[in-house]
């Protein structure tokens, strides 16, 4: 499932580019519709970089220390995965769901708008907050609980 969303989630970055790079034509040439560009563009960066987050621990290119993990067996290399997830990233997710439960959940509920233009949608930046603790929560417990690999003995 997270595998799932991670490759849902890379396709987000089509729309960002679209958006960000419409800004600029919509503002000066049309006069119109540019703020609406602005705030999905928000909507999408953070939802894209909430899940980016997941899939370079995924890839194995985030919080990798590669230069000295490289000489230790893979068995110790796959404990250390083990360990830093159960001491560093399982913590770390439930604790930012739990403290960000004053922020999202009234954002939620008054499904709060962008300050600047009164466009809806600013309650699902917030709501990328979420997702990115769920998905490093969720991908903490696989790489926990995941079986050895025959090489791995």
């Amino acid at each position: 499932m997270i595998g799932t969303i991670v490759a849902a989630a890379k396709w987000l970055a089509l729309p960002l580019i679209t958006l960000l790079f419409l800004q600029w034509p919509l503002r000066d040439l049309f006069r119109s519709y540019s703020r609406e560009a602005n705030d999905l563009g928000q909507v999408a960066f953070a939802l894209f970089v909430a899940v980016s987050i997941t899939a370079a621990t995924r890839a194995g290119t985030h919080l990798a220390a590669d230069l000295l993990a490289q000489r230790y067996s893979a068995r110790t290399r796959r404990r250390l995965k083990q360990v830093g997830a159960a001491v560093g990233l399982l913590p770390w997710a439930l604790f930012v769901l739990i403290a960000g439960k004053s922020t999202v959940v009234p954002s939620i509920q008054h499904l709060e708008s962008f300050q600047d233009s009164g466009n809806p949608g600013y309650f699902l930046i917030k709501v990328a907050l979420w997702v990115m603790a769920t998905a490093i929560l969720g991908q903490s417990l696989v790489d926990i609980f995941r079986p050895l690999e025959a090489d791995d003995h």
